[in-house]
């Protein structure tokens, strides 16, 4: 294999392993802002369906063993 082959290679595999890098930033900064408005909604939850309110922890709490 010539000197110039080894060169394109080396620089091909560390351009991939930059692209690999940027992918994961992208991916963890992207967590980091879509969690704020979850917790939002956990606190307040809209419409008639279930809430954990202090009467059913008080039930639970009394059926554990």
């Amino acid at each position: 294999m010539s000197e110039q082959q080894k060169k394109a290679r080396r620089g091909f595999f560390a351009g991939m392993g930059l692209l690999a890098a940027a992918g994961v930033a992208v991916k963890l900064s992207a967590n980091v802002q879509t969690e704020a408005p979850q917790q939002a909604q956990a606190q307040e939850p809209e419409g008639n369906g279930y809430r954990l309110t202090e009467h059913i922890k008080k039930y639970y709490r009394t059926t554990t063993i």
